[in-house]
C-alpha cells in the first residue's frame, strides 16, 4: 500500500545520534550517582522523552534528578553533535526519492524542538524539513509510546493514521506506531529485531526504505 504520510523518528533514523546521545546519558547518570551503562541507557532510555529518564530514576531509586538536568545533559549532547554527528547513512536518498515522487512525510520525535533543528542544521538536512513538517514530544506533553506525538502530527499534516506509516528505531516508537493505527516499518540497524515486535515490516539498511515506501 502507497501511504498518505510517511512519519520518520529522528534520533538514529534520519541523524546518527543514538550512540552519542545514550553515552553521555549513561556517563551523566552515573556523575550523579546512579551507574548506568551505555546498554542499559539504550534499553531503557532509546526513543524516550527526558520525563521518561527522570521518571524511572525516581521510580527506581525514590530521588529526583537535578533541576538543571536536562539543560546539562542537552548541552553536552549539542556540543558533542557539533564533533561527531552525521545523517544516518541513506537517509537524504530516501528523502529524495519521497520528494521525488510527491509523497508527503514529516519527523516526528521524543526529542526537543531545539535537538531536532541542531541535528539537522549539523548534518544538513535542515533543507528536507521546514517547520510544517517538525514535531516534537513538546509539542504533545506525553511521549512515545504513548500515540499522542504520531496522531498529532498525523492531524496537522491532513492524514488519517491508518494512511500513515512511521519509520521507527526503538521498541517505544514502534509500540506508538501502534497504538496509533499506523504501521511501522522497524529499522534493526542498532536495535535487534525481537525488540521491535509489532513492526508491519522490518530493515537493516537505509537503502532498503525507498523501494518499501514506494
Amino acid at each position: 500500500m502507497r501511504h498518505d504520510l510517511v512519519i520518520f523518528d529522528n534520533d538514529g533514523v534520519l541523524v546518527d545520534s543514538e550512540p552519542i546521545s545514550n553515552r553521555l546519558l549513561a556517563a551523566y547518570l552515573t556523575e550523579l550517582g546512579h551507574p548506568t551503562s551505555y546498554e542499559d541507557s539504550l534499553r531503557d532510555y532509546m526513543g524516550a522523552a527526558m520525563h521518561r529518564v527522570h521518571d524511572l530514576i525516581q521510580e527506581r531509586t525514590g530521588q529526583l534528578l537535578p533541576e538543571n538536568f536536562d539543560d546539562v545533559f542537552h548541552e553536552r549532547v549539542f556540543a558533542a553533535f557539533e564533533e561527531e554527528l552525521k545523517p544516518v547513512a541513506g537517509a537524504e536518498q530516501v528523502l529524495q526519492r519521497l520528494t521525488a515522487d510527491a509523497v508527503p512525510y514529516c519527523v516526528a520525535s521524543s526529542g526537543s524542538h531545539e535537538r531536532i533543528r541542531v541535528g539537522h542544521r549539523t548534518t544538513g538536512l535542515d533543507r528536507w524539513f521546514d517547520e510544517e513538517r517538525i514535531f516534537s514530544s513538546q509539542d504533545v506533553g506525553r511521549g512515545k509510546p504513548a500515540p499522542d506525538l504520531f496522531l498529532y502530527a498525523a492531524e496537522r499534516m491532513g492524514a488519517a493514521p491508518e494512511r500513515c506509516v512511521v519509520v521507527e528505531d526503538s521498541p517505544l516508537g514502534v509500540r506508538a506506531a501502534v497504538a496509533a493505527g499506523m504501521d511501522v516499518y522497524g529499522f534493526t540497524a542498532m536495535t535487534p529485531a525481537d525488540r521491535l515486535a509489532g513492526a508491519t515490516q522490518l530493515f537493516s539498511d537505509m537503502a532498503e526504505l525507498a523501494d518499501l515506501l514506494l
